[in-house]
């Protein structure tokens, strides 16, 4: 998609080891239709099929619910209800026992689950559930969160609050102050293949469930618990998904316990797959905001107190929004030093669907925020927001770190912000091409160019420490073929096939040597989500020790068999060095495999050096930072508030990478994504409670005529992670989608230039083009124009 070379990071002794760019494993059965999905799997005799009923008021009580029509209704076979679940109908990821499988009496969003038919065919599960006949008595229902008051509406989880020096004071003391307020729109996770389980029954109390979800260890414990059995008598596996982004983290819950109960009750394979409008309706999204900021600084732009509230629209239930409300915290600060910050989340609960995980999980949120008091700054005192930004940075890694304590008192040690923006600088031509927008402006009544260059820094890990783990379990065969299995699940950012290179590398075999299996919690237990960006720097640890267990072995049996030091053992490019001869990989292990070692081993990581406490807002959150940054232009139609993305220059640290090709391909994708969240794509919910924006057709995803006309990405070929990660990359799933905050400021800077920058714009999102007149028009008004 960019423009750029892939070049690996070191000449490769083997076909396919890590810091190569090797083809995704899947590419090839992506494009060309291959790829098996779960509604791809050929299905077990006598499957049947499920379909939803949902509720149509928001929020209101269940007074009858008349199914029978639903139950004469071709194909049927059953309907469950909250009275057929057999254990506890609940699949509530924070323990709050306040995420019902189906609704027991009450409902509390317009779209929640009621009631399940189960049937001969998929379409007459779904035509049937339409017969029901339910009454309500509505109630009261709360939509929005624009005007409530954070401090006394009800919150669904404790909130946080992350402080650090004398924030009051700061601000009522400093030369200069603002105060203000930004909206911050949410976002759909529209990945290409919907919420979908298939559930076949076995003996006992065992089922086998195949489950679109980046929790299987998760959907394994929701199932057992709903069943009312041990998570022993449950297995889930996963092969791919088609895509995640975190909206199938707690969400594939719910359509893999149905299918799992059905499929118990029944006796037969039963699938539940919901439709693109369904699945919009009925699943919970990335959390809206609403963020109030206090600045005080001094006439320069140094920041010298903040002070947020980061207000979020959590829906009915907890779901995640507490550690979502968390992460927008720890991000608040961004690459910036605050001397003085206090920053609180409200967690509001409103009757709408229960928000949940998406990509960056409250850290762009944070982002956002930020960047608009840097903003608001650079106007205050008329200069160019880039100069207010490099102002206010962390101390750079190295330096004596006088201002490199974050909002949760852990220290900046790996800042290397200051390098990237200035080579971004220089190499997108920054001060040169500022000038010419300048004047193309000047002299141009109608269109109106921005520029824009923002930064990112990202802490990677979970928050919860327990999350910080993972399994991995690796087989050699005799023939010497390996068998790799993690916890890790793959939605297309290429997990597989980097776990896969760390394996290769390991032995020192050719990575097509290497079988990437289906992850199943039958082989790995216990594992985390795929989530944090910890994908790769979890499982790739875990694998490597699993390799390493074995090789060590090898290295033990074949310095005892030939009598030579352990020393003169060494792997080579697809064969062993035993003193002074070669003997072929698969030799060495049929040797091995003939003296009875054992060629498996469990691998396992746990994240070292990360504390957490909650309670007292401190602690060392994050194993290491992630950095990037982006400048974008765009041109924008001040008749009409259109606009069109011009050129994107992004420069990221992944430390050494992985493969560079799947990690450009990231942040390719998660730019465009974040783009997209910030510019076009706007969810709308009516006086009713009712999503209006649930399809193609009413919610603007971006396509591939909105990337930039020029589009140019490159990693930093000098940066390395300071921790000691899996060869010493860093992640790269969600710090790359922050880089799209740049085109939502450089709209900004478009949009000022109506009134000569005088006027901050405090452009809300999403910039939809409407959006931006709206506050051109405003702008105008101001200027008296």
């Amino acid at each position: 998609m960019g423009n750029h070379p892939v070049q690996d990071l070191k000449a490769a002794r083997i076909k396919g080891g890590v810091h190569t760019s090797e083809r995704h494993d899947s590419a090839h059965k992506h494009v060309s239709g291959a790829a098996i999905y779960i509604d791809d799997i050929a299905e077990p005799a006598g499957t049947l099929h499920a379909g939803l009923g949902f509720s149509t008021v928001a929020h209101g009580v269940i007074k009858s619910m008349d199914l029978s029509e639903v139950r004469r209704a071709p194909g049927v076979v059953t309907v469950l209800t909250a009275q057929d679940v057999p254990g506890v109908n609940d699949i509530s990821p924070s323990g709050m026992n306040d995420d019902p499988i189906l609704a027991d009496g009450k409902v509390e969003f317009h779209g929640q689950p009621i009631f399940c038919v189960i049937a001969e065919t998929r379409h007459q599960a779904r035509r049937a559930a339409r017969l029901a006949r339910v009454e309500y008595e509505e109630l009261p229902g709360v939509i929005d969160i624009w005007d409530l008051d954070a401090e006394s509406h009800k919150q669904v989880f404790t909130p946080l609050t992350l402080k650090r020096g004398d924030a009051p004071e700061a601000i009522a003391k400093a030369p200069r102050r603002v105060k203000g307020r930004m909206r911050l729109g949410g976002q759909d996770h529209f990945y290409l293949e919907g919420q979908i389980s298939l559930a076949v029954p076995g003996e006992d109390d065992e089922v086998t469930v195949y489950c679109s979800t980046q929790g299987p260890s998760e959907t394994q414990h929701m199932i057992a618990q709903a069943l009312g059995v041990a998570s022993h008598a449950v297995t889930v596996e996963i092969r791919r998904m088609g895509g995640g982004f975190g909206g199938k983290e707690t969400q594939a819950n719910q359509t893999a316990v149905l299918a799992a109960i059905a499929a118990k009750k029944l006796g037969r394979p039963v699938k539940l797959r919901l439709d693109r409008d369904e699945d919009m309706m009925a699943t919970g999204k990335r959390h809206d905001f609403a963020i109030d900021y206090d600045i005080g600084f001094d006439d320069e732009g140094r920041i010298l107190g903040v002070d947020y509230t980061f207000a979020l629209r959590a829906g009915f239930s907890a779901d995640l929004s507490g550690p979502v409300g968390d992460r927008a915290l720890f991000h608040c600060d961004n690459t910036y030093f605050f001397p003085h910050v206090v920053a609180k989340s409200a967690l509001l609960k409103t009757n709408t669907v229960s928000n949940t995980a998406f990509r960056g999980f409250g850290g762009p949120q944070g982002m956002v925020g930020a960047e608009r008091v840097i903003e608001e700054v650079a106007f205050a005192v008329g200069k160019d927001p880039l100069e207010i930004r490099k102002l206010n940075f962390y101390d750079p890694m190295g330096s004596e770190g006088e201002r490199n304590v974050t909002p949760y008192h852990q220290k900046v040690e790996d800042c290397i912000i200051q390098q990237i923006v200035a080579e971004l600088e220089e190499k997108a031509d920054y001060a040169g091409r500022r000038r010419e927008i300048a004047a193309f402006n000047a002299n141009s009544r109608y269109i109106k160019r921005g520029l824009a260059l923002t930064p990112v820094k990202f802490g990677i890990s979970f928050t919860k420490t327990e999350s910080n783990q993972a399994g991995a379990l690796v087989h050699v065969y005799a023939d010497g073929s390996v068998h790799m299995n993690h916890g890790g699940t793959e939605m297309g950012q290429g997990l597989h096939l980097k776990v896969a290179q760390v394996v290769a590398e390991e032995f020192q075999i050719d990575l097509d040597r290497v079988r990437i299996t289906a992850t199943t919690t039958g082989k790995v237990p216990n594992t985390s989500p795929t989530a944090a960006s910890s994908g790769a720097d979890l499982n790739g640890m875990a694998a490597q020790n699993a390799a390493r267990q074995i090789k060590k072995r090898l290295i033990d049996f074949a310095a005892d068999k030939f009598g030579v030091p352990h020393e003169q053992v060494v792997f080579l490019p697809n064969r062993v060095r035993v003193g002074n001869q070669e003997i072929p990989f698969n030799e060495i292990v049929r040797l091995a495999y003939m003296s009875r070692v054992q060629l498996s081993a469990a691998g396992f990581y746990k994240t070292p050096k990360i504390h957490w406490d909650r309670s007292a807002g401190k602690g060392h959150a994050f194993y290491y930072f992630a950095y990037g940054a982006a400048c974008s232009e765009v041109s924008v139609d001040t008749l009409t508030g259109e606009y069109v993305l011009e050129r994107t220059d992004i420069l990221h640290d992944v430390g050494r990478s992985l493969n560079p090709a799947i990690d450009l391909g990231q942040i390719e994708g998660g730019f465009i994504q974040g783009a997209g969240w910030l510019t076009t794509e706007e969810l709308v919910w009516d006086d009713k409670g009712r999503l209006r924006t649930h399809g193609p057709s009413t919610y603007k995803i971006p396509l591939a005529s909105d990337r930039p006309k020029i589009f140019n990405v490159a990693l930093t070929d000098w940066s390395q992670a300071y921790e000691p990660t899996i060869h010493r990359s860093k992640a790269v799933g969600e710090p790359p989608l922050p880089l799209g905050i740049s085109v939502l400021h450089a709209l900004s800077d478009a949009v000022a230039s109506v009134c000569d920058h005088k006027v901050c714009p405090r452009l809300d999102a999403p910039a939809t083009p409407e959006r931006v007149l709206m506050t051109i028009e405003r702008l105008k008004a101001e200027a008296g124009r």
